[in-house]
C-alpha cells in the first residue's frame, strides 16, 4: 500500500447468513494493525444500491474501496467507481463473502479473510476492463436464459431460506434442466474484435456474456475469458438439446470441457445489441435486469483491481 492512503472498506452484513459483520471488522482490525485507524474507514450497507452511493461519496484521499461481501455487493461497488473521474478513481479491492465469489475467482483472492487482507497489503495492482449494460455497469457477467434463472433461482432461496453455495446452485440448475428447458428466440448483433458487425437470429437455452471466466459459483463457462484484453467472451447454448445431454454440458462447464459440445458457441465480441420479443430471466453479476433489449459495451482496463 502506499503511505498516507486511506482504505474505505465497504461490507454487506447480511453476506453469508451474517457473517459478512464479522468478516468485516476482523479485517478491519488486521489492517488496522498493520496501518493504523487513521488510514481506515469501515462502513455497512444497510439496503440494496447502498454501496453504490457510499463508494460515489468517498472523500479524495481514498485510495482503495474494499468490497466486503458476494458479487452484487461489487457489482455497487464498480457502479460507485465509475462515478468517479479516471485519474481520482479508487482501487478495487475484495474480501469474499459470497455465495458464488466469482470475481474473487478470477482475481485470485482468497477466501479466507486474513489471506485476503494479506493480497490487499501486498497491493498487487492490475486494470480490468468493465462491462455496460442499459447504463449498468458490471464486472464479470452478464446472461439471459437458463443460467440466469439458475442464478436468481438460488437468490431466492438463499433470501428464503438462507441456502446457498453448490448445493444451492445444482439444486437449481437440476431444476431448470428437467423442467424449465426452453429456448428463448433472440435477434443479436455483435461487434467482433476486428469492428465488423455481424447480425444473427437464434435460439438459446444459454447466452453468456462474460469478462471473465466464471459464474455460478466457478463455473467456467468462458474458460479463456480474460480481464484485461479489451472483448467480452460470449458462450450460447444452442437447441436441440435434451434435459440429460444439457445436463452433461452442463456440469462439464464446471471446469471449462464443455466449450467443443456439438451445440455450444463461443464468441468474442467487442460489443453487442440483443433483443428479446419479451425480457427473458437476465441477470447482471447475479442481480436481476429487466428488459427485452440489451445494449451491452465494454470499458478496456476502466479500473484497477488488487489481485493475488
Amino acid at each position: 500500500m502506499q503511505e498516507n492512503s486511506h482504505i474505505a472498506l465497504i461490507a454487506n452484513p447480511r453476506a453469508q447468513n451474517g457473517r459478512g459483520q464479522e468478516a468485516a471488522r476482523k479485517a478491519f482490525e488486521l489492517l488496522r494493525s498493520k496501518l493504523g485507524e487513521a488510514q481506515l474507514s469501515l462502513t455497512f450497507t444497510e439496503d440494496a444500491a447502498h454501496a453504490t452511493e457510499i463508494i460515489a461519496n468517498l472523500p479524495a484521499d481514498v485510495s482503495l474501496a474494499v468490497a466486503v461481501g458476494g458479487d452484487g455487493v461489487i457489482n455497487e461497488v464498480v457502479n460507485g467507481l465509475m462515478m468517479h473521474e479516471e485519474p481520482l478513481r479508487p482501487a478495487l479491492g475484495l474480501i469474499p463473502m459470497g455465495t458464488g465469489n466469482d470475481y474473487a475467482a478470477t482475481l485470485g483472492i482468497s477466501l479466507n479473510v486474513t489471506e485476503a487482507v494479506d493480497q490487499l497489503l501486498a497491493g498487487r495492482e492490475k486494470q480490468a476492463d468493465i462491462g455496460v449494460c442499459n447504463g449498468k455497469y458490471f464486472a464479470e457477467t452478464l446472461s439471459f436464459g437458463l443460467d440466469a434463472a439458475i442464478a436468481l433461482g438460488v437468490m431466492e432461496k438463499r433470501k428464503k431460506n438462507g441456502k446457498s453455495g453448490k448445493a444451492a446452485y445444482l439444486m437449481c440448475g437440476f431444476d431448470q434442466l428437467f423442467f424449465h428447458l426452453k429456448p428463448t428466440s433472440y435477434k443479436a448483433d455483435f461487434e467482433d474484435p476486428s469492428g465488423t458487425v455481424r447480425s444473427v437470429a437464434d435460439e438459446a437455452y444459454l447466452f453468456a456474456v462474460q469478462i471473465g471466466p466464471t459464474y455460478g459459483g466457478r463455473f467456467r463457462v468462458c474458460p479463456d475469458a480474460r480481464i484485461d484484453d479489451g472483448l467480452f467472451d460470449i458462450c450460447i447454448a444452442h437447441p436441440p438439446l435434451n434435459s440429460l445431454t444439457a445436463t452433461a454440458v452442463f456440469l462439464s462447464a464446471k471446469n471449462g470441457h464443455h466449450t467443443n459440445a456439438r451445440r455450444i458457441e463461443m464468441r468474442r465480441a467487442r460489443s453487442l445489441k440483443v433483443h428479446f420479443e419479451k425480457p427473458p430471466s437476465s441477470q447482471l453479476d447475479g442481480e436481476p435486469i429487466v428488459a427485452c433489449d440489451f445494449d451491452v459495451s465494454l470499458i478496456p482496463r476502466a479500473i484497477t483491481v488488487i489481485t493475488s
